[in-house]
């Protein structure tokens, strides 16, 4: 059992009804969870306001509520703690309560549009390789060492990354690599939390059906470098313009990477082919099995990185190069009547761009790319036609799917998504509802010799419809189907 006091501290408290010298169970922000002597921490969500559950979690045996909002009829024994944000709240107490796990190995936070799962998941990698123990929190799986959790948020919740960054320091991690969203820093799980290092990859057009407009949505992410102590590292793309913006304010030690730029850590690709990327960082040659422009950013980042948290220069570029590319991010295989299939989680206009645009890239003319693409449903809608021009100018022919609809109509999203589409490539278009059979039209329309992009769900191994999952994996699913017209 641990103080309240002691789990209290730094948190912005405006009152204090009852005691705070007294013992307590552990931290929930789910009423249901709360049992005999736990602390219920009410936060307003999204969908639900946990203050509507405050009596349900004092019947269940909270010995403390925090909130922001007390309710006027008090619960005698139980202490009544008011703060301004209760989720600023429930991450600092989270992390008091794991004894501040995240001050006993090197955190290096990953934000920005694109790019995030791939350079920590790639460090992670990298550093087990040079043979740390590594922890890696990230939308694909958290990870402490080789043992592997499931996860389903980018960032997940406060409670659980100091849980995890716990177990991290008792299997002896010396390191974490963690993936930080926007929503992550706007409801301030991530606060609380001590960094070594802060990663910008860059900016475009994304959840803006959370954040008001693009500004805010930078602003969110700037945030996180804001915050960043003096002894840490931020370290951002200067080829994007937002790159700037995010060190004006840091503390942190700035560093800088860029392809097209000059920068602290340069890159220049020798080579671009589908075996992979030939590149020269800071007039070193390196060979990498990750493929395209945007992996050329990506491989600079974790060279980068790796060398400002102390990793020997040439045991850096040799595991760099012993590296695989990461789960759903630019996967393929070639079928025996030499079909490439390539499958990515690019899910925004500008990572659609930077995919399509790199199989233009490497590939010879003389064949047919055709991108099977959709757009989740409940989410930024206003990206949608974006998608479909992108899709529509930059591939021969465009089959136009589901993604995850969740509550939507799955054909009013493809609607929106042909919105976008130019009328000079409305001839190269056909759209097909059911994402499998989509992947099947594809599948018979290419010849021997011609590439098949299927965008949008990656690393996903399900498609949601109507708050239900259903097993869905694209990369299974067009070897299944090539292989079976093979015959």
């Amino acid at each position: 059992m641990i103080q309240l006091k002691d789990i209290l501290y730094k948190v912005e408290i405006n009152s204090v009804v009852g005691n705070t010298n007294i013992a307590v169970g552990k931290i929930e922000f789910d009423s249901r969870k709360v049992q005999l002597n736990d602390v219920f921490v009410a936060i307003r969500g999204s969908k639900t306001d946990g203050h509507s559950y405050i009596e349900q979690a004092a019947k269940n045996g909270a010995l403390v509520i925090v909130a922001e909002s007390l309710p006027e009829e008090k619960v005698g024994g139980i202490t009544y703690v008011e703060v301004n944000n209760s989720q600023r709240a429930l991450a600092l107490i989270a992390s008091n309560y794991y004894q501040n796990p995240s001050q006993d190995l090197k955190l290096v936070g990953v934000t920005g549009t694109n790019g995030k799962t791939t350079i920590a998941t790639l460090l992670h990698e990298l550093f087990t390789k040079a043979g740390f123990t590594v922890g890696l929190i990230s939308t694909v799986a958290i990870k402490i060492g080789t043992e592997e959790f499931p996860t389903k948020l980018t960032t997940p919740d406060s409670l659980q990354i100091n849980r995890y960054l716990d177990k991290m320091n008792k299997a002896g991690a010396a390191f974490c690599f963690m993936e930080v969203s926007s929503h992550g820093i706007d409801q301030h799980r991530t606060s609380g939390l001590e960094f070594a290092g802060g990663i910008f990859t860059n900016l475009s057009h994304d959840h803006l059906d959370y954040h008001k407009n693009f500004a805010e949505y930078r602003d969110v992410k700037k945030r996180f470098f804001d915050e960043l102590p003096a002894n840490a590292f931020a370290l951002v793309n200067i080829d994007d313009k937002n790159g700037r913006v995010m060190l004006q304010n840091t503390r942190a030690k700035q560093k800088t990477y860029a392809l097209k730029t000059i920068a602290d850590y340069k890159g220049q690709i020798m080579e671009n082919q589908f075996s992979g990327l030939l590149l020269k960082l800071n007039n070193q040659e390196l060979w990498t099995k990750l493929i395209g422009n945007f992996n050329a950013y990506n491989v600079l980042a974790v060279y980068a990185a790796a060398d400002l948290l102390g990793l020997e220069n040439l045991e850096n570029l040799r595991i760099i190069s012993e590296l695989s590319p990461v789960e759903g991010r630019f996967e393929h295989f070639i079928s025996d009547k030499k079909i490439t299939a390539i499958v990515d989680y690019a899910h925004t206009p500008d990572a659609l761009k930077n995919v399509l645009e790199t199989i233009n890239s490497i590939r010879t003319k003389n064949e047919t790319l055709i991108t099977v693409v959709g757009c989740g449903g409940d989410r930024d809608a206003s990206k949608r036609p974006k998608m479909g021009h992108v899709a529509s100018a930059l591939s021969d022919k465009v089959v136009f799917t589901s993604d995850n609809p969740r509550t939507e109509d799955p054909d009013k999203i493809i609607e929106d998504v042909e919105a976008g589409v130019q009328a000079q490539n409305t001839a190269k278009t056909l759209a097909v509802t059911n994402r499998r059979q989509a992947i099947k039209t594809a599948c018979t329309i290419a010849k021997s010799g011609d590439i098949i992009l299927i965008a949008g769900k990656g690393h996903e191994t399900y498609q949601e419809i109507n708050n239900k999952r259903h097993d869905f994996d694209d990369l299974e699913i067009v070897k299944e189907i090539l292989t079976a017209l093979n015959k």
